[in-house]
């Protein structure tokens, strides 16, 4: 082989050094450390076994923050689709200002989600909060509530957050998606006499499959490793109701046990591989067949 063949190559190296270092090595590191008693008290760290996985079955936290992440994930996932499937359709429309409008819709995906979790908390304040306020001057006081200390809605309110903040990236994915389907195929339906629900169903929705690939997988991986909104609204409470993976590994991290929240993080990251490995392959196929 030339040189001059050989010169693409030469760009993989520091990619694949990077990789080794910041993704390979921490990953083999962190599953041996899932197998050990290392903590922050000990001055040695032992081989285990599989008690830090024994001691996630016997923890009632671990199912709850297991339950929290699947609800979670599953609830952010078909509303943020929805919703951003509605917006794309309405905004690929010849509307006034419709460029504007997606700006604003897409602006909350930018903002930090810390930054995005304190402007809700004041929103949510059970007393001067402006959702409360709003109720109580239309007449429904009786609907105000405290929307991030009642354990019955705590979680449901972080998700409402997370579906306001995400919505607009997956509107944003659906409206490539829509540019490309061919306006001749839509006008030739509707001279055929096709309703825009008969347009919808037998050629937008189809062919919008690989927009819905990118915007379920990319939905589902990022609400399981969802973090910053949960800890700044609710920290994982009241009473643990809002516990998800990553709140609970970073209290176990906190608490010194390194080698327990590393198992936890392990579970995490089997669990987002089992589950986004047959979603990426349902979707995929769906992709061919239509």
């Amino acid at each position: 082989m030339h040189i001059t063949s050989k010169y693409p190559y030469y760009f993989l190296a520091p990619a694949l050094i990077v990789f080794l270092i910041f993704s390979i090595f921490p990953t083999l590191t962190g599953f041996y450390y899932s197998f050990t008693d290392w903590n922050i008290y000990a001055h040695d760290i032992r081989f285990t076994g599989l008690e830090n996985y024994k001691q996630m079955l016997e923890d009632k936290r671990v199912i709850t923050a297991f339950k929290n992440t699947i609800i979670f994930a599953v609830a952010v996932t078909i509303l943020q689709n929805v919703f951003g499937l509605i917006l794309a359709l309405m905004l690929n429309e010849a509307l006034y200002a419709r460029n504007l409008l997606r700006t604003i819709f897409f602006m909350p995906y930018v903002i930090a989600p810390i930054i995005i979790g304190h402007i809700f908390s004041a929103l949510y304040h059970p007393d001067n909060g402006m959702i409360n306020e709003i109720l109580r001057a239309v007449g429904l006081g009786s609907f105000a509530m405290d929307w991030l200390n009642n354990p019955n809605i705590a979680l449901f309110s972080i998700i409402a957050t997370d579906v306001w903040r995400v919505t607009g990236f997956a509107m944003i994915i659906y409206l490539a998606g829509l540019q490309f389907i061919p306006k001749d195929l839509l006008e030739s339906a509707n001279i055929d006499g096709a309703n825009y629900w008969e347009r919808f169903k037998n050629i937008i929705f189809p062919l919008l499959a690989p927009s819905f690939t990118i915007n379920i997988l990319l939905s589902l991986i990022s609400s399981m490793k969802v973090f910053e909104i949960v800890i700044v609204l609710t920290e994982g409470g009241p009473g643990y109701r809002t516990e998800v993976f990553n709140t609970y590994i970073m209290r176990m991290f906190s608490s010194g046990e390194l080698g327990y929240s590393t198992a936890v993080n392990l579970v995490l990251f089997v669990l987002i591989t089992g589950i986004g490995i047959p979603v990426l392959h349902f979707l995929r196929k769906r992709e061919v067949e239509m």
